[in-house]
Protein backbone atom coordinates (compact mmCIF):
# COMPACT_ATOMS: atom_id res chain seq x y z
CA UNK A 1 0.00 0.00 0.00
CA UNK A 2 1.12 3.31 -1.04
CA UNK A 3 0.93 6.65 0.80
CA UNK A 4 0.94 10.12 -0.19
CA UNK A 5 3.78 12.30 0.92
CA UNK A 6 4.25 15.88 0.93
CA UNK A 7 7.50 17.71 0.22
CA UNK A 8 8.63 21.38 0.20
CA UNK A 9 11.34 22.31 -2.17
CA UNK A 10 13.19 25.77 -3.63
CA UNK A 11 13.01 26.69 -6.92
CA UNK A 12 16.61 25.16 -7.75
CA UNK A 13 16.23 21.63 -6.33
CA UNK A 14 12.57 21.49 -7.95
CA UNK A 15 14.34 22.31 -10.84
CA UNK A 16 17.31 19.70 -10.50
CA UNK A 17 14.75 16.72 -10.19
CA UNK A 18 12.10 18.28 -12.81
CA UNK A 19 15.19 17.99 -15.22
CA UNK A 20 16.88 15.04 -13.90
CA UNK A 21 13.02 13.05 -14.19
CA UNK A 22 12.47 14.34 -17.46
CA UNK A 23 15.88 12.85 -18.67
CA UNK A 24 15.34 9.63 -17.64
CA UNK A 25 11.38 9.76 -18.97
CA UNK A 26 10.35 9.53 -15.04
CA UNK A 27 7.99 11.08 -12.79
CA UNK A 28 9.20 13.23 -10.12
CA UNK A 29 7.54 10.44 -7.77
CA UNK A 30 9.26 7.81 -9.32
CA UNK A 31 12.62 9.45 -9.35
CA UNK A 32 12.41 10.73 -5.69
CA UNK A 33 11.19 6.74 -4.78
CA UNK A 34 14.63 5.97 -6.71
CA UNK A 35 16.73 7.99 -4.88
CA UNK A 36 15.30 7.25 -1.50
CA UNK A 37 15.97 3.78 -1.81
CA UNK A 38 19.48 4.30 -3.37
CA UNK A 39 20.53 6.44 -0.44
CA UNK A 40 18.64 4.23 2.73
CA UNK A 41 19.96 0.72 0.97
CA UNK A 42 21.96 -1.64 3.23
CA UNK A 43 25.61 -1.46 2.20
CA UNK A 44 26.78 -5.06 1.32
CA UNK A 45 29.78 -6.23 3.03
CA UNK A 46 31.70 -7.13 -0.02
CA UNK A 47 33.92 -3.81 -0.73
CA UNK A 48 33.50 -4.42 -4.16
CA UNK A 49 29.63 -4.32 -4.47
CA UNK A 50 29.88 -1.29 -2.10
CA UNK A 51 31.82 0.71 -4.78
CA UNK A 52 29.24 -0.62 -7.46
CA UNK A 53 27.61 2.31 -8.96
CA UNK A 54 30.02 5.28 -8.38
CA UNK A 55 31.75 5.36 -11.66
CA UNK A 56 28.85 6.58 -13.26
CA UNK A 57 29.63 10.46 -12.86
CA UNK A 58 32.99 9.50 -15.56
CA UNK A 59 31.04 7.86 -17.58
CA UNK A 60 31.03 9.70 -21.32
CA UNK A 61 27.34 10.69 -21.82
CA UNK A 62 27.07 8.41 -24.55
CA UNK A 63 27.95 5.16 -22.93
CA UNK A 64 24.96 3.47 -22.94
CA UNK A 65 24.49 3.60 -26.65
CA UNK A 66 27.93 3.23 -27.56
CA UNK A 67 28.91 0.75 -25.01
CA UNK A 68 30.26 -1.99 -28.03
CA UNK A 69 32.45 0.49 -29.28
CA UNK A 70 33.94 1.27 -25.71
CA UNK A 71 34.18 -1.72 -24.80
CA UNK A 72 36.06 -2.84 -27.80
CA UNK A 73 38.44 -0.02 -27.00
CA UNK A 74 39.13 -0.87 -23.15
CA UNK A 75 39.16 -4.84 -23.27
CA UNK A 76 42.48 -6.65 -24.20
CA UNK A 77 42.08 -10.53 -24.43
CA UNK A 78 44.47 -12.84 -24.27
CA UNK A 79 44.76 -15.68 -27.19
CA UNK A 80 42.78 -18.51 -25.90
CA UNK A 81 44.88 -21.64 -24.73
CA UNK A 82 44.52 -25.11 -26.98
CA UNK A 83 43.43 -27.60 -25.00
CA UNK A 84 46.06 -29.79 -23.60
CA UNK A 85 48.65 -27.33 -23.57
CA UNK A 86 50.58 -25.74 -21.26
CA UNK A 87 51.34 -27.25 -17.63
CA UNK A 88 49.16 -27.68 -15.16
CA UNK A 89 49.44 -25.81 -11.91
CA UNK A 90 51.42 -27.36 -9.09
CA UNK A 91 48.33 -26.55 -6.55
CA UNK A 92 45.01 -28.89 -7.18
CA UNK A 93 41.65 -28.25 -6.40
CA UNK A 94 40.33 -30.02 -3.71
CA UNK A 95 36.27 -31.37 -3.72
Amino acid sequence: MTKPLQVYLDEADLARLEAWSRERGWSKSRAVRVALRALTRPHPEDPLLALSGSVIDDLPDDCSEQFDRYLLETFVAESPRRYGSGRRSATRLRR
